[in-house]
């Protein structure tokens, strides 16, 4: 990774130059300015924001990188946030990095720039690599929902794959056996860990779940819909549906619904997440609480105080297990 000698050298200033441009100093002009930060951008330098916070003695600020601003999940890990950097009396830097690499990269770049020393970082296209090089450059740098081994300890998570199990496990406790899984379609670890937890326990109580009774498709109302009308089409065979989060149980049983299926006497639906929307599906959802909130706060109060100087106890992390939120979209299933 290229350092401030590096691009002092190539762009011909100072070490002092660099640093004034890099803090938006006085004394350096337009021209030689505008060099440096060429430089910068062409060997591709990242400000380290621990070594800034010393020259520019300013308190930090809390960044914040979430995948989507009008996601209901993402709301509200927003206001988990949001309520500590009020009670810290912190301003907060919210970006989008939309589950794609550059964009990601970009937003935690653009917190950088804006001298931020804490950061809640929520990063699914990032590899682990990058994302421990962040951590060694940052002092208040914690992920959320997501766990790298080597940096543990700034790390806050969720356990996806007992969540799959206790998702399969109710409906096991209902007596279903045919089951259908409406999953999303990015590459990500959440989908890929729920259903490792699915199959687990499934394969446990004797049963298999066939390729042909998995659907991917976006994780939104949409994609539920789609995924649903793609399994009727193949005629597959189910009383029980799990889904990836709420919005694609909602759009399930949407599509379901439009096609005659009564809920649940005819077929059980089972979400994750338990937002908002949960309460207001007709059926009422049984769905995974997913602690967001709570572990939003979580994360903002370590990155606030790894930022002010505390160190990070080495095996420590921090994990957190969905529970069970038991509404109307399950019944045990007819006899037959």
């Amino acid at each position: 990774m290229a350092t401030i000698k590096d691009i002092a050298d190539v762009a011909g200033v100072s070490l002092a130059t660099v640093s004034r441009v890099i803090n938006n100093g006085p004394k350096v002009g337009d021209a030689t300015r505008e060099r440096v930060k060429k430089v910068m951008e062409e060997l591709g330098y990242r400000p380290n924001a621990n070594a800034r916070a010393l020259v520019t003695r300013k308190s930090a600020s809390l960044g914040v990188v979430i995948a989507e601003l009008l996601d209901p999940f993402f709301a509200t890990l927003a206001h988990g946030i949001d309520a500590v950097a009020r009670r810290q009396n912190v301003q907060i830097l919210m970006s989008a990095g939309s589950i794609e690499k550059q964009t990601e990269l970009k937003a935690i770049d653009t917190l950088l720039q804006h001298r931020c020393e804490a950061m809640v970082v929520h990063s699914k296209a990032l590899d682990d690599k990058t994302l421990v090089e962040f951590a060694s450059q940052v002092p208040g740098f914690v992920l959320i929902n997501r766990y790298i081994e080597e940096i543990g300890h700034r790390c806050v998570w969720l356990d996806n794959v007992a969540g799959g199990q206790i998702m399969a496990r109710y409906m096991l406790s209902q007596g279903h056996q045919k089951f259908a899984l409406v999953s999303s379609k990015y590459q990500i670890d959440d989908p890929f860990q729920r259903l490792t937890g699915i199959q687990k326990e499934l394969a446990d109580a004797g049963i298999e779940l066939p390729d042909s009774h998995i659907e991917y498709s976006t994780p939104d109302q949409e994609g539920g819909e789609i995924a649903i009308r793609n399994l009727l089409a193949r005629g597959v065979e189910f009383t029980a549906v799990l889904a990836y989060n709420d919005a694609m149980a909602s759009g399930a049983m949407t599509m379901l619904q439009d096609h005659g299926v009564t809920i649940p006497a005819d077929v059980s639906i089972m979400g994750y997440d338990d937002v908002l929307l949960a309460k207001y599906c007709r059926p009422k959802l049984t769905t995974l609480h997913y602690p967001i909130e709570m572990m939003a706060s979580k994360a903002a109060d370590l990155a606030l105080a790894y930022a002010g100087g505390k160190v990070p106890e080495p095996g420590v992390t921090f994990k957190y297990t969905p529970t069970l939120v038991k509404r109307e979209s399950v019944v045990a299933v007819k006899a037959p």
